[in-house]
């Protein structure tokens, strides 16, 4: 603490570039201060430091991070607390540009694995960002010595330090009433639970938080289930979908594209109070939709579409600029590949022609002419093939109902199970459509070569995130607008990480799948955790989460510059 204090007050009004004399390690009365990263500008990005508090301080108790999940939200927690302290904290630091900022990479509804907070060890390590304060572009060295001895001390006291048990054997708990979740779901072939009461409107489009006033949900009797969960007075009942087949129907605005959403997002578990911390969904469901414009490269989309016309070979298609329909064709290849279990899609965001052709467009446009084999004709041999299950919005079509296993309609929010009525109507009005082509096919076991990522610009080599939806690589962008189960742009900075990471080690040298590689990096940030693959091994960086591998499979799939090459 005193070497540091000397050294501010050695630099105050000195050049900026005089903080870089501080980067190094301090022992405070009960933390370990390190700062890694020191910014060479007041307005640039700001510095990187870490704060060790030993667990002699603040105790860690081994049931805390006796599973995996377990230690995940207990770290969750605490950077929800740290991240609490900071939005109240009025640090009243002043200075040029970005003088006083201390922030930390704050969770949202989802509870996600990151780096902003671990428990590794014999201590608790959190990551946060500060900005040095400057008058201009020199270093005022009263102010940082408030940021270092006043700001951050209090900080850690009110969050780290404060932190109470209770609070985080709450979120133990919940990790372990997910675990049981999706373990019976695992044993009963279930690929969702919505249980009972949970609120699944969000409170705008730009909000991810429950709507107030929202109907709670309540499963028709005909899906509710029961299931026993630790730490609950009572079971838990909802709606269990089963493996298979489900169509959700209803009229506008009354709730199915709602239902869908929160099934997607549960693939990730959601804190208390958010309405949806008990929807849980297949951890490898993708939502598929039509993305028009995008990059598709050498994917076999044959089992959808042939007989392009100009003879384009559609088991090796590559466009710059997909159309709806074989952008979602694509997309649908690309999930199965990447070892995706249960499809989502929503007729909203479909290309119509991808999802059905009824007896009159037949009628008038040949099977002869039409290149186009739709998802209507394929969706029974995914299931009975390939054992992918289909959860499917469908408003505009009845005639999903000869298909499906189930049907739930969605009337003012509330869900009825509709399936045998849904039969009969099929069987009163039997549709005159020609069945097309009974069997999938083969799918693709594609190999990324290595001149796939070109991150050179210049005389610099770079991959960095833009966001959550954009990825800079080099001269070329990754645009990830349609990869909707991309929820937060710290997992989109792990995916740029990756891919300079795969391209310095060479690992797409290798001769192996895509499936393959990506088993690969699951297990490296299983083993070695998500800094494994961070540009600075000897820096904590402190703003990843851990994304899918189905997104970092759709980032790859995006690839302008991508080289691949079907190796089955």
């Amino acid at each position: 603490m005193k070497k540091l204090k000397l050294l501010l007050k050695q630099i105050d009004g000195k050049s900026y570039k005089g903080y870089k004399q501080i980067q190094g390690s301090y022992s405070f009365s009960s933390y370990q201060l390190k700062i890694e990263y020191v910014q060479g500008d007041p307005f640039a990005a700001p510095s990187k430091i870490r704060i060790q508090v030993p667990n002699k301080i603040k105790p860690i108790l081994p049931e805390w991070k006796e599973t995996k999940k377990r230690k995940v939200y207990t770290e969750d927690v605490i950077a929800r607390k740290v991240a609490d302290v900071l939005n109240h904290t009025r640090p009243n630091v002043r200075g040029s540009g970005k003088s006083g900022i201390v922030s930390i990479d704050r969770p949202q509804q989802e509870i996600l694995e990151r780096t902003a907070v671990s428990i590794d060890g014999d201590h608790t390590t959190v990551c946060l960002t500060v900005g040095l304060p400057a008058n201009g572009r020199r270093i005022n060295g009263k102010e940082a010595d408030k940021l270092f001895f006043t700001v951050l001390p209090n900080v850690i006291k009110e969050s780290v330090l404060s932190i109470k048990d209770d609070e985080i054997w709450e979120f133990v708990h919940l990790a372990d009433q997910h675990d049981a979740i999706l373990a019976k779901m695992k044993e009963e072939n279930f690929i969702s639970f919505i249980a009972d009461d949970s609120i699944l409107p969000r409170a705008s489009g730009i909000s991810d938080r429950p709507m107030k006033g929202a109907v709670p949900f309540q499963s028709p009797e005909e899906n509710r289930i029961t299931i026993d969960v630790p730490h609950r007075d009572e079971p838990l009942t909802g709606m269990g979908i089963h493996k298979g087949i489900v169509l959700i129907a209803g009229g506008g605005y009354h709730g199915k594209s709602t239902l869908l959403n929160a099934i997607e997002r549960g693939v990730y578990p959601h804190i208390k109070g958010d309405g949806r911390e008990y929807v849980l969904t297949d951890p490898t469901a993708v939502k598929v939709r039509a993305e028009d414009g995008r990059q598709v490269t050498n994917v076999d989309i044959s089992p959808f579409i042939k007989n392009l016309p100009g003879g384009a070979d559609t088991a090796k298609f590559s466009t710059e600029n997909a159309s709806g329909s074989t952008s979602q064709a694509a997309n649908v290849i690309e999930a199965l590949e990447a070892g995706a279990e249960t499809l989502l899609i929503d007729e909203d965001t479909s290309a119509t022609n991808f999802m059905i052709r009824d007896e009159r467009m037949q009628e008038l446009v040949v099977q002869e002419k039409e290149p186009i084999t739709p998802f209507i004709d394929k969706i029974r041999s995914l299931r009975g093939e390939l054992d992918v299950s289909t959860i499917l919005v469908m408003g505009g079509s009845g005639d999903y109902f000869t298909e499906a296993d189930d049907v739930i309609m969605m009337d003012q929010y509330v869900p009825y199970n509709v399936t045998e009525r849904a039969k009969e109507i099929a069987e009163r009005y039997p549709s005159q459509r020609q069945k097309l082509s009974a069997s999938f096919g083969d799918l693709p076991s594609r190999h990324y070569k290595h001149a796939s990522i070109q991150p050179r610009k210049g005389k610099k080599e770079k991959v960095q995130a833009k966001g959550k939806t954009s990825i800079l690589m080099g001269a070329s962008e990754i645009t990830l607008d349609g990869v909707e189960q991309l929820v937060d742009a710290s997992q989109t900075r792990v995916i740029a990480d990756l891919l300079m990471h795969l391209y310095k080690k060479g690992a797409l040298k290798k001769q192996q799948s895509l499936s393959q590689l990506l088993d690969e990096i699951e297990r490296q940030f299983d083993q070695d955790g998500l800094a494994s693959i961070a540009p600075f091994k000897d820096q904590h960086p402190g703003e990843l989460a851990r994304p899918r591998r189905f997104e970092i499979a759709a980032a790859l799939n995006r690839i302008r510059t991508a080289k691949v090459e079907d190796i089955r």
